[in-house]
Parts: structure tokens; C-alpha cells; sequence
């Protein structure tokens, strides 16, 4: 399964959405909360800075709640998202086209192959992880990526990232980086649209993980330990890591599997013997 592709996969394949329908997925866009302005910012899109941005919507959801959800917002004509199958009596039966992973990726090569514009004037906008795909493409396109939620592998990709709950803050970086303003410049552009960036917070987020040596020496050695004890309780294994192999390859020889037959002393009758089954090998 594609990553991104789960809801489309689910509405398939769970038993408890057997009875979603078309009209049901319609509804349910209408319930999609979305960014503020969203409309606004592809009106301003169509003429900033002398550039004209041609706006459209790339999803691994449904098409039918993408285009409920942005009814009024974006033309249908500029959506491309999932494509489900439905059965006689209207029931999702299946998944036609799946927008998500390589399937945007083939989606903007169409776009792209359609627009005479230079590679580096591409600028794609994410927040799953069914852009990660599509953001290394445009990457490599010298395009520009903006990530607009805190999803790590995305913040690792995205050459911008911007965290806002108005769609217009996609602006910030798309006209520093394609029509190269200033930052005066783009704050008179949104006062000359009735808007005032009143925060607007420049920062390189860092993760880090620290535990103190004293404990990490502790957990080594502890793994250590472990490992020698398993070693000397399966001698057989060689450098005692379960399910690897460690015969060489020289020495190795096939035989038809034959009964495994366990004595014991009459010392040991008190113990369990219990069969240990481990596979090894990589493929």
C-alpha cells in the first residue's frame, strides 16, 4: 500500500464502510476543515510579482471529497486526486487510480509537460507522507518544495517550511525565493491586501535525542551480557545471535530434514526440554 493511500484502501477493503457510497463521501468533504483563504491565495497566485501561478490540487483522498471539501474554491478541471470504482448500486468496489506516492509523481509530469515554464518555477506543497515521493522529484528539478506541517520526513525534504492556519503564508517563501523580495517588500504586499504579518518567526528546528553516557554504557553493557548468556545457552549458534548462520559456506550440507531425538539423564528429569525454531538468512 502506497503511504497516503490508507483511506482509499479502507473504504475498500474494511467491513465497516461496505455501505460508503458516493454521496457519502461528499458529505463528508463538506466536513474537511481547511485553511483560511484558500481562495484568496489562488486569485493572488494568478498575477504577483508580474508571474502567474497556475493552481491545482494533488491528493491521495477520494476525488469526491476533495472536490466537495473545495467546491467553489478550486475548478474541478484542477484536482487530481484518488479515483474509486463503485458497484451497480453506488458502493465503493474498488480503487481505480491512487494519487499517492509515484502516482503524483506521474500527475505533475503531466501538469508540467503542459506548462512552457522552467523546472526551478515549480513550487509544490505538502504536509503527508504521500509527498515525500513527489518532493524529492521537484527537488530534483531545482523546484521549489514547502512543507506546511510538522511531519519530520517531510521537514528533512521540503526546501521551506511554514507553519500557519491561513493558506496565504505560502506566499512568504514563494516570493522570496522565485520573485526574490525582500522582507519590507513582503509585508507591504500583504498591507496592500488588507493583511499584517504580525508574527513571522525564522527558524532552523533541530531534534535531538540525549541520555547520559553513564545510562547508555549501562544498556550496552546489559545488551552484552545478554548476548553472552544466549551464546552459552545455545552453543550451537555459533557467536550466539539467534537465526544467523555462522557455518561457513564450505562447510555447509544439504540433507533431508531428519527426527530430532532429545535423551536425558535421569538427573535431568525435572527439566523442560523446549524446541527452539529459528530461521536465518537474508533474502
Amino acid at each position: 500500500m502506497q503511504q497516503g493511500g490508507e483511506l482509499a484502501y479502507l473504504l475498500v477493503h474494511e467491513r465497516a464502510f461496505r455501505e460508503v457510497r458516493k454521496k457519502h463521501l461528499r458529505e463528508a468533504g463538506k466536513k474537511v476543515r481547511l485553511k483560511r483563504h484558500i481562495l484568496l491565495l489562488s486569485k493572488l497566485l494568478e498575477d504577483i510579482g508580474g508571474c502567474h501561478f497556475a493552481f491545482y490540487v494533488v491528493s491521495a483522498a477520494p476525488q469526491e471529497i476533495v472536490e466537495s471539501a473545495l467546491e467553489g474554491i478550486v475548478p474541478a478541471d484542477h484536482i487530481y486526486a484518488s479515483q474509486l470504482a463503485f458497484d451497480e448500486e453506488g458502493r465503493v468496489a474498488g480503487v481505480s487510480t491512487l494519487r499517492a506516492g509515484y502516482g503524483k509523481v506521474v500527475i505533475l509530469d503531466e501538469l508540467r509537460a503542459q506548462a512552457p515554464i522552467g523546472h526551478n518555477r515549480l513550487v509544490y506543497v505538502g504536509d503527508g507522507s504521500s509527498d515525500v515521493h513527489v518532493m524529492l522529484h521537484v527537488n530534483r528539478l531545482e523546484g521549489l518544495t514547502i512543507a506546511v506541517s510538522e511531519n519530520r520526513f517531510l521537514a528533512q525534504i521540503a526546501k521551506r517550511s511554514v507553519l500557519s492556519d491561513d493558506a496565504l503564508s505560502i506566499l512568504a517563501p514563494i516570493a522570496e525565493e522565485i520573485l526574490g523580495w525582500k522582507t519590507a517588500e513582503i509585508r507591504a504586499f500583504f498591507e496592500q491586501h488588507g493583511f499584517i504579518l504580525r508574527e513571522w518567526e525564522k527558524v532552523q528546528t533541530d531534534r535531538l535525542s540525549i541520555v547520559s553516557a553513564a545510562q547508555e554504557a549501562e544498556t550496552h553493557t546489559s545488551a552484552d551480557r545478554a548476548l553472552e548468556e544466549k551464546s552459552e545457552a545455545f552453543p550451537h549458534m555459533g557467536d550466539g545471535r539467534m537465526g544467523v548462520d555462522c557455518t561457513p559456506a564450505a562447510a555447509r550440507v544439504t540433507a533431508q530434514p531428519q527426527p530430532v531425538r532429545t535423551e536425558r539423564k535421569p538427573s535431568e528429569a525435572g527439566s523442560r526440554v523446549e524446541p527452539v525454531i529459528a530461521q536465518g538468512g537474508r533474502r
